[in-house]
Order: C-alpha cells, then sequence, then structure tokens
C-alpha cells in the first residue's frame, strides 16, 4: 500500500502527472470543526495532549478535502517543554517560554533520553492515526529544526528578528552552541519514536533559518539538519524526510544534497520557475503558494495555482503553500486550490 500512495511516490523522485496535496496547519482555527473540538479542550495545549481529540482535529482536514497527508497536530514547542521549559499561551499574542540565557539555565534542563515521559500523549496521537487515516492518505510527524526552537527557548516567545538569539550565539557561544546540540539530539528521539508509533514521512520546520548568514546558516540550519537525518535515516532508512528552510533564498540551492533530505520545502519568497531551475534539479520539491491566496481566493488563486503546478510538472513536486494557512482563511479557497491542482493535468 505505501508504494501506491502519491506523496511516497514523489518523495522516492516520482514525477506524477498531478502533485499530490496537503497544506501546512491544515488542522487550525479556519475551520469551524476546529474551533468546535479547540473549545471542548479547553486550551491549545490541553489540546495537543489529549490524544484522542488531537486525533479528531487531524483528520478534520482529512474528511473535508481529502488531502494527499495529514500532518500530526502538535506543536514546535512541545519538545522543550518536554526538555522542562515552562510553556503556555497567550490569547491572541501566542507562545510564552521560561527562558534559557546562561550556562545555569541551560543546566536545569533534562536530557535527551527524558523527554518521552512528558510526550507520550503525542506518540498515542500518532498511533491513533496510523489506525485511523485513509489507505491512501500518508502520516506526517514533525518537529521544529534547532535553530528555530532555540529561538523560542532564548528569548522566550517570537521575536521579528530573532534577536535574543544572535545576541546569544555572539555573547555566549558555549551555552548557544549546547543548546542547537541538545535540541539536535532530543530532535532525533523524538522524531524516531513518532516515525515507531506510525509516522511514514517527517518534517524538519527551520521557520526562522532565513536570518541565519553566511556561514551562521551552514552552522545553525544545515549542519543540525543534516546530523538529524542522518541518524534518523540509519535507525529508519525507508522513511523520507523534509527538510523546511523557511526563507532560504539561495541557500536553498544543493540544501537536499548537503542535508539528506528527500524533500525541501519552499517558501513563496522564490518562485516556481526559480525553484524548478535551482532547487528541484536535485529531487522533490514541496509547495509553494502564497498564504494570503487562501483568504483572498477568486482568478488570483487559481491562476497562481496553475502556474505552480505547470513549472513544476517536469520533476517530483509536492504541492503545498509556501508556509501556514492562516486563521481568517475562507475553506472554501482551500477546495477551489484543491480543484485547480487536480484539474490542471
Amino acid at each position: 500500500m505505501k508504494q501506491s500512495k502519491p506523496i511516497l511516490r514523489a518523495l522516492a523522485g516520482e514525477t506524477l502527472p498531478t502533485p499530490p496535496i496537503w497544506m501546512m496547519r491544515q488542522a487550525g482555527r479556519y475551520l469551524p470543526e476546529y474551533r468546535a473540538t479547540r473549545a471542548e479542550a479547553g486550551d491549545f495545549l490541553s489540546l495537543c495532549y489529549n490524544p484522542d481529540l488531537a486525533t479528531e482535529v487531524t483528520l478534520q482536514p482529512i474528511r473535508r478535502y481529502s488531502f494527499d497527508a495529514s500532518i500530526l497536530f502538535a506543536d514546535i514547542l512541545l519538545l522543550p517543554q518536554a526538555l522542562g521549559v515552562n510553556l503556555w499561551f497567550v490569547t491572541g499574542e501566542g507562545p510564552r517560554l521560561s527562558t534559557i540565557t546562561d550556562a545555569a539555565g541551560f543546566a536545569k534542563l533534562k536530557g535527551k533520553d527524558d523527554i518521552h515521559e512528558h510526550l507520550a500523549p503525542i506518540y498515542q496521537t500518532v498511533r491513533n492515526l496510523a489506525q485511523s487515516l485513509p489507505g491512501q492518505t500518508t502520516l506526517i510527524g514533525f518537529a521544529g529544526a534547532p535553530w528555530t526552537v532555540a529561538t523560542y527557548m532564548i528569548a522566550g516567545r517570537g521575536t521579528p528578528d530573532q534577536a535574543p538569539a544572535h545576541l546569544l550565539k555572539s555573547e555566549d557561544l558555549p551555552v548557544f552552541e549546547a543548546l542547537i546540540d541538545l535540541i539536535t539530539e532530543a530532535t532525533i528521539e523524538y522524531l524516531s519514536q513518532q516515525i515507531l508509533a506510525g509516522a511514514e514521512v517527517v518534517k524538519l520546520f527551520d521557520s526562522w533559518a532565513g536570518s541565519l548568514r553566511n556561514n551562521d546558516f551552514q552552522k545553525y540550519a544545515l549542519a543540525p539538519t543534516k546530523r538529524i537525518i542522518s541518524a534518523l535515516k540509519l535507525r529508519h532508512p525507508d522513511t523520507p524526510i523534509i527538510a523546511f528552510p523557511r526563507e532560504a533564498g539561495d541557500k536553498y540551492i544543493g540544501f537536499a544534497k548537503a542535508t539528506g533530505a528527500d524533500c525541501v520545502a519552499i517558501d513563496n519568497s522564490v518562485s516556481a520557475e526559480w525553484t524548478a531551475q535551482n532547487v528541484q534539479v536535485d529531487g522533490c520539491v514541496q509547495g509553494n503558494l502564497a498564504s494570503r491566496h487562501m483568504v483572498t481566493g477568486g482568478q488570483a488563486l487559481i491562476d497562481e495555482t496553475t502556474e505552480i503546478v505547470k513549472t513544476l510538472a517536469n520533476g517530483p513536486h509536492i504541492f503545498n503553500l509556501g508556509h501556514g494557512i492562516t486563521p481568517d482563511a475562507d475553506p472554501e479557497n482551500v477546495q477551489l486550490m484543491i480543484d485547480t491542482v487536480r484539474s490542471c493535468t
């Protein structure tokens, strides 16, 4: 059955007549059924850690849209919480964490092998999904990449330029690199457990990779990704891995070969034409419709979707957005996007 799943075929390097499709944050606030389940859970973290409800919201977009993949409903900040960081969410503002900014704070963190009891509900959600998804739907697990996770652990929140992480890197490099190393090792264990629980593909989200300049990109985005992928491939050689170094620009070129990723996800700051010429030559690419089209819809959505599909039609391609769908998106625009993708050939 696995070999017939469209996303697994694309990840294996096959060029398909119609690209498989899924959407980052496809389970989320733009769907009324998600909002109802979230209300039942009480708050976001309670939803993440309730396997039955997390399974339900993961399945909701599959029932509604028949996407080719379902991505585990969780959050990249569950791993730092498992490492001992305090985590909470402020309504309308996003996550807040206790900060790691010096050696004393780092010393209080748990080790990479001490995360699994805390994350056991997430693994149960993966097991539930492996049993519940339709036969043609691929199950994707995920984690945040070390640099992006570190930026939140250092700043205690999302920041526009990741300045606190850059500052720690310049002022206390040993602590910064120790934190990157710990997150890297813990991510290997976390994703390995997701694969053992039933994830067929895993994805690394490096949402803030674009703020790393020059050699820092190689050291703190590319190298940790390579380390994670190498370790996972040793344990799970048949599991494809998608890497998403968002806003990497020309550093997308060669990223798959350098890291061992089976697919590179592309944001919408680069064009499909550029991607075809510079990234798809190395294998599967995923992307890259601008998320705003899910809000505005109309002919612009149709035209841009068609252009992406046709431009990337000569190589392995998974259709997706260039970033996650936003809460103000119109569910009917999602259906229009899917219909457009599936009618292009």
